[in-house]
């Protein structure tokens, strides 16, 4: 009987729940119902971002202006909302000194601490010191002044 009034209206007779006794069955457009969850797929993939996990290495000799610029770097993918990866690299005699390297991860935190916050704990894996920060949670982009509009001059008469 529902197949024949499916069919009638030219729709589909779809089984909704086989494990009901009697079996459960509606009648409407299958294709409609396809195409609407495929929209809505599409526009929960619109506002899906993606994070990025960005690496920035420094060796423990590093000059105050290479880490400044490094630094510079890092707050541009942190901005973006990226996180950042820091790999402090001990190369040679340079690991019978780890306090250089504590001064170095110190001063990566103390640079980007209004904007990152450590999103894993500083592990330190032989030769290398690493931690991943990500953008603060509180953070918002500092608002920019709008130019002021100047008054037209007016044109001289000669």
């Amino acid at each position: 009987m529902a197949l024949k009034r499916a069919e009638a209206e030219q729709l589909d007779l779809v089984e909704v729940s086989p494990e009901a006794t009697p079996p459960v069955c509606k009648i409407y457009d299958y294709k409609k119902v396809l195409y609407e969850r495929k929209k809505k797929l599409k526009e929960s993939k619109k506002k899906a971002t993606t994070i990025h996990l960005k690496e920035v290495k420094m060796r423990v000799a590093i000059d105050s202006h290479d880490r400044d610029f490094k630094l510079k770097h890092a707050r541009e993918f942190l901005e973006k909302g990226d996180k950042v990866k820091f790999t402090v690299i001990f190369r040679g005699r340079e690991v019978t000194k780890p306090e250089m390297g504590d001064k170095l991860i110190e001063a990566i935190r103390e640079g980007l601490k209004d904007i990152g916050e450590l999103e894993s704990p500083v592990s330190r894996m032989g030769k290398q010191i690493s931690l991943v920060m990500g953008r603060r949670k509180d953070w918002h982009p500092p608002r920019e002044k709008k130019a002021a509009v100047a008054a037209p001059v007016p044109a001289k008469s000669n």
